[in-house]
């Protein structure tokens, strides 16, 4: 990020400095993160309020501390950070003359984000929200590191309730909107899915006439998604006849890598990803769609695909003595289990197919259903061995095992899921998947 003064900062802010002259580098949201020459985002939480450690901000190397406060330490006073924050984002979006996608949707946003601006890239270079900073308080932090010589900004936005994505919208200001789709992430927040495609949609709203939409055609919710975009053209991706970026075929390479096929209007294109996952494919037909709406031929775009960063704990390979492991523990939606279940179930594999499930969380009244469509699948599957852990995987999941008589551990703690790990044996493989919360990436801290 090119250094700001802490007076320009205040000013975009709508806020007042209150100290000497100095020049900001970056931005931190948490106290323990703070680097020098960073500026401390004071963040009033429900349980935590960041003024409090503002002293240990400033201990740490921040040069200030935005603030609702006054503080005695060098602080821009702002009255609402959330706005303050806003204000500043669109201070320098408003800059920024190329594309700007703007992604959203219940599983798949932090994957289709990297493919996007991969398949951008033949425009030049192109900046994407880092890892999954898609908040009110984060999302505006990737504007001030916006240079003139970036092609495209690619921005992936969170919803957790109405209004939400709306607010993020209006100082991102997308000339593209994508939405992956419409599941049951936030179902608890918001009550119902048709509710979920309501917040979602408000990323439609928010584009110029001259915009574009880019949306699932297989989705339930495409129909409304469609109108609430009109008068805006729309682009469609999916595997059905009359998709504009059609999947027609999707084939698993290696453990690493996999390929689809499909057409762009009349244009063939193949794409192979860096990741194994036939649900992995519409994350790919999407970015392919977006490029192509800029001008980038299917075939060009299709082949940046597999540069395309993968984040960490994303059907991640890992060895444990001889053992496979596929670490997809950044989350868990109802597609993305699915589909991991799917993958590792499809996949050919040496020894035993054993998998660790953790519990979904977000879900509201459509727990229980989720979670026996978890155990249906599996108990469809090729899978040999399962460990649940998680109250909904324990009161749902393994009841359906239970009752069908198929044997299953249940684990009570990340050190029992640890000890299921341990026990594979070469040639296994072991999918670990689920919330986010569960953190189950722990149970391999001591393996070898």
């Amino acid at each position: 990020m090119k250094p700001i003064s802490a007076k320009n900062l205040a000013e975009r802010m709508g806020g007042t400095y209150h100290g000497e002259p100095t020049r900001i580098q970056g931005f931190a949201t948490d106290h323990r993160e703070v680097k020098p020459g960073d500026a401390f985002l004071a963040i009033k939480g429900a349980r935590v309020d960041g003024h409090d450690f503002a002293d240990q901000a400033m201990a740490a190397g921040a040069l200030l501390v935005v603030s609702e406060k006054e503080l005695n330490v060098p602080h821009v006073r702002v009255e609402n950070l959330v706005a303050a924050l806003s204000s500043l984002a669109l201070s320098f979006r408003i800059a920024f003359d190329g594309p700007v996608v703007g992604i959203t949707g219940s599983a798949g946003k932090t994957m289709t984000k990297e493919f996007v601006a991969a398949a951008l890239s033949p425009l030049g270079p192109i900046k994407k929200t880092d890892g999954n900073r898609n908040t009110e308080y984060t999302a505006p932090l990737l504007w001030p590191e916006v240079t003139t010589g970036d092609a495209a900004v690619v921005v992936e936005l969170s919803m957790r309730g109405m209004g939400q994505i709306a607010h993020l919208a209006e100082f991102c200001r997308p000339t593209h909107s994508l939405i992956t789709n419409i599941g049951w992430a936030h179902l608890e927040q918001v009550g119902s899915r048709a509710a979920i495609a309501q917040a979602k949609g408000e990323i439609l709203e928010a584009l110029p006439q001259d915009g574009v939409a880019v949306l699932w055609k297989d989705d339930e919710f495409f129909d409304s998604l469609k109108a609430r975009a009109w008068p805006r053209s729309t682009i469609t991706f999916g595997y059905g006849e009359g998709c504009d970026c059609r999947i027609i075929g999707y084939e698993a390479v290696s453990w690493q890598s996999c390929l689809v096929r499909g057409f762009y209007l009349n244009l063939p294109w193949e794409a192979e990803l860096p990741v194994v996952g036939r649900h992995l494919a519409l994350n790919a037909a999407a970015a392919i769609a977006v490029a192509a709406s800029v001008g980038i031929s299917p075939q060009e775009a299709s082949g940046e695909l597999f540069g395309a960063e993968i984040p960490p704990m994303r059907m991640e390979i890992r060895d444990y003595n001889g053992a496979l492991i596929l670490l997809d523990t950044y989350n868990a939606s109802v597609p993305g289990t699915l589909g991991a279940i799917e993958t590792l179930s499809e996949m050919p594999c040496d020894g035993k197919r054993r998998a660790v499930l953790g519990e979904m969380r977000e879900l509201g009244a459509f727990e229980t259903e989720a979670h026996e469509m978890v155990g249906k699948t599996l108990l469809n599957s090729k899978i040999d061995e399962v460990c649940f852990i998680g109250e909904p995987m324990v009161k749902t999941t393994a009841e359906m095992f239970r009752a069908s008589g198929k044997p299953f551990t249940l684990a009570a703690n990340i050190e029992e899921v640890r000890a299921f790990v341990a026990a594979s044996q070469p040639g296994d493989t072991v999918l670990i998947k689920g919330s986010r919360a569960l953190e189950l990436e722990r149970a391999l801290e001591t393996l070898q």
